[in-house]
């Protein structure tokens, strides 16, 4: 998906489901880092902070005390009103939401310390554009062959090469003027503990477009369910890659 893609298909759902995605409860194994941990590593309190994509804000609110200002992006308007919401009720002093696409990123240039971006589309191009000398890019991407049994049971496996969208972005950093400090990926086991857990991930989610809005989804939600389900839960895969990269 485009930017603009992720932009209607989030002001949709959002509409009709909202975005908690605190509510779910699942249990994973295999993660080889946390991605929050990865930004504080390299935070200073001094820091100026851009994170693309930011959603709900969740994240950021985490964030906060380790910045001096975060500024937070997205192209859906309604999850700017959610991320504006969440920031309030923390009373954060520091963090300000708007609605941008990634695709033009209106700062001055060289503006931010460090820039962030979480499962959402990004320009290596923009990033650099307002990233600091000397600044770092962190970002965790959804690989191709994540959620692969639930794509399988859909009939809606990608025929991307698993890997491809993690190196195309590599190379696209490099050519943009950054070095790459740390390239990873992990497959982690995922076990969602009912089925209303895994209802709310994918009718929040472009895992399966459109899902819900055809009857015969949920007779292949009630089949994946019967084969997939263990004594841990429902199980799946989780598969992501992180990129870290400095100007």
């Amino acid at each position: 998906m485009n930017d603009l893609d992720y932009g209607k298909f989030y002001d949709r759902v959002g509409k009709i489901n909202g975005w908690d995605f605190s509510k779910i409860n699942v249990l994973t194994e295999g993660v080889k880092w946390d991605y929050q941990q990865e930004i504080l590593k390299r935070a200073h309190p001094t820091n100026l902070l851009l994170d693309i994509g930011s959603g709900g804000g969740e994240n950021l609110v985490t964030l906060a005390a380790s910045f001096a200002f975060i500024v937070g992006i997205d192209q859906s308007g309604g999850m700017i009103k959610t991320a504006q919401k969440n920031s309030m009720l923390a009373n954060n002093k520091n963090i300000r939401f708007c609605q941008m696409s990634s695709s033009f990123l209106q700062f001055p240039h060289e503006f931010f310390d460090i820039v962030t971006c979480r499962h959402a589309p990004f320009h290596p191009e923009e990033v650099a554009k307002v990233l600091k000398k000397g600044g770092y890019f962190i970002t965790q991407q959804v690989s191709e062959a994540d959620k692969l049994n639930i794509k399988q049971a859909f009939h809606h496996q990608h025929k991307d090469i698993n890997g491809r969208l993690q190196a195309r972005y590599i190379d696209e950093l490099k050519h943009a003027g950054f070095s790459i400090v740390r390239s990873d990926e992990y497959n982690a086991t995922e076990y969602y503990q009912s089925p209303e857990d895994l209802l709310f991930l994918l009718k929040h989610t472009p895992i399966i477009p459109h899902f819900a809005e055809e009857k015969h989804h949920f007779k292949i939600f009630e089949e994946f369910l019967t084969n997939n389900t263990t004594s841990r839960g429902i199980c799946t895969n989780s598969n992501r890659f992180l990129i870290i990269a400095k100007k």
